[in-house]
């Protein structure tokens, strides 16, 4: 039998690992049938981060878990990279299947492509154009070395066929984050502080922040909690404070009363807001997608984004971190003069079996 090793490692991975996991046990005890193990980096290793969501999303426990920790982005890649060349060294795979655009991503197929093993990319070929991120870093990298291109939009498509990518390698899925939104959209569920906050539908907005240049200088995190607080009043901000902004946030004071901080919350709790809020303001480009998918008005504060599919088709806006800029783009939220959006090509729930499609033929 064939075996693929699927890695996850963070947050944003194990929404996109879900569905070809369930495509691929569906295949068990057919004539196409691929062996996996699940290996997890640890990248993410608190159970707000990871453990939760593999209880929620029904993703079975991992085979492997490097548990790497925390460290800089250059210890953890390091510490990824010795601890799965360990484990190729003494169980080899034949395919390195990756997700996304964090350091596992990278780091495992870097080690993959030098054991001489084939490289899966599940939303290769975005692009941000900002080389200042982290992760464009690791999609170009990832890319570079990848054989099997699965994309998620058009956009992606070109940029590969732009930077030379054959198209006999590139295969338009659609978007498994979306897959894993179809399967548990009727599963969503309120979050514990629901009612204590006296929360209604379409009568707050979630505000969610992590990027290092909106969040690390007090000065400039402060400056877009009271544009954004300022600008939603007198509806409620809940705030899902990641553990990196944590840091920043207990220090300021100032902070508009409307604006609720709230833990990082589980898939289905915090998708439950993202639906029933009437906007959510956001530095993360997964989000958009799934604002996109629900057609809620999304603010992405940043000036680039590698989802453009969000905001030429989806209801997302690039509004950037001038507290002016948020002031004004929140003014046009509130008087009902955000654009309507749809749903991209092939957002249908089945990315997951058409991946797992795609493998069967080329493995076999």
């Amino acid at each position: 039998m064939l075996f693929i090793d699927i890695i996850a490692g963070a947050r944003p991975n194990f929404m996109k690992i879900a569905p070809i996991i369930r495509a691929l046990d569906r295949r068990r005890g057919t004539v196409t049938e691929l062996g996996y193990r699940l290996v997890h980096t640890g990248q993410h290793y608190d159970d707000a981060m990871s453990k939760v969501f593999f209880t929620q999303l029904g993703i079975p426990e991992p085979d492997i878990n490097l548990a790497v920790g925390s460290g800089t982005q250059a210890e953890q890649a390091a510490a990824i990279m010795i601890g799965y060349e360990k484990l190729l060294n003494t169980t080899p795979s034949d395919l390195c299947l990756v997700v996304g655009d964090v350091t596992s991503t990278m780091a495992c197929a870097i080690v993959a492509k030098k054991k001489h093993m084939r490289v899966a990319h599940v939303e290769a070929g975005i692009r941000s154009g900002d080389q200042s991120m982290p992760e464009e870093i690791n999609r170009l990298v990832t890319d570079s070395i990848t054989d099997l291109f699965f994309t998620t939009s058009v956009f992606a498509n070109e940029n590969l066929r732009v930077s030379g990518v054959s198209p006999e390698k590139v295969f338009f899925v659609g978007n498994t984050m979306i897959d894993t939104l179809v399967a548990n959209e009727a599963r969503l569920r309120q979050p514990d502080f629901w009612q204590q906050t006296h929360l209604s539908s379409k009568q707050y907005i979630v505000l969610t922040l992590h990027r290092p240049s909106n969040v690390d200088d007090s000065k400039t995190l402060l400056g877009i909690l009271q544009a954004v607080g300022n600008g939603a009043a007198p509806l409620p901000v809940i705030f899902a404070v990641h553990p990196r902004t944590a840091k920043n946030v207990t220090t300021l004071i100032d902070i508009p009363e409307n604006i609720v901080l709230v833990a990082p919350q589980p898939y289905l709790e915090f998708n439950y807001l993202v639906k029933h809020a009437s906007a959510v303001i956001t530095d993360s480009g997964g989000i958009t997608e799934e604002t996109t998918f629900l057609g809620i008005p999304c603010l992405t504060l940043r000036d680039s984004t590698e989802r453009p599919e969000t905001v030429v088709i989806g209801t997302n806006e690039l509004v950037g971190t001038q507290p002016s800029a948020i002031v004004g783009a929140m003014k046009r939220l509130r008087a009902g003069q955000w654009k309507s959006g749809a749903i991209p090509e092939n957002w249908d729930g089945l990315a997951g079996e058409r991946i797992v499609e795609v493998l069967c033929t080329a493995m076999n």
